[in-house]
């Protein structure tokens, strides 16, 4: 069975239930979660709108991150989800999840599989600042 059981980058809300639940197995003594949501500052700033854009190769290159945290940590399933899209404070905009057989090994794994999506997943985010300003935001920034 492959370890990696949801990828997916989507223009609907996301669900932290559906992640986890993807990531269920018996075979996993630990399992870790992130949730990146919009929050209501950047740079010190309010933000007053938030949007992420893909690039149409995105999902293939989730898959090649996805691929490589499996081929590195010993997971027994991961699964990443990120919005695109308009998105409100709160909401989430990334969730990755990851069961390996130990606490250690899935807080590791997980936290290479957000920092090689934020870096190498060719997703923008538009930020619009009370002040006017506005800022772009992308993979490897």
């Amino acid at each position: 069975m492959d370890v990696i059981r949801l990828l997916g980058i989507r223009d609907t809300p996301l669900s932290t239930d559906e992640v986890l639940a993807a990531v269920g197995d018996h075979a996993a003594g630990g399992t870790a979660v992130f949730v990146g949501t919009v929050r209501e500052q950047d740079h010190g700033k309010p933000v007053t709108r938030l949007s992420y854009s893909a690039h149409p190769s995105a999902e293939a290159e989730l898959r090649q991150v996805a691929e490589k945290v499996a081929a590195d940590f010993p997971v027994t399933a991961l699964a990443a989800v990120h919005r695109v899209g308009d998105l409100e404070l709160g909401e989430a905009a990334v969730i990755v999840a990851v069961a390996a057989p130990h606490r250690d090994e899935a807080f590791k794994a997980s936290r290479r599989l957000i920092d090689d999506l934020k870096a190498n997943v060719p997703i923008w985010k538009h930020q619009v600042f009370a002040d006017g300003e506005t800022e772009w935001v992308g993979a490897g920034e």
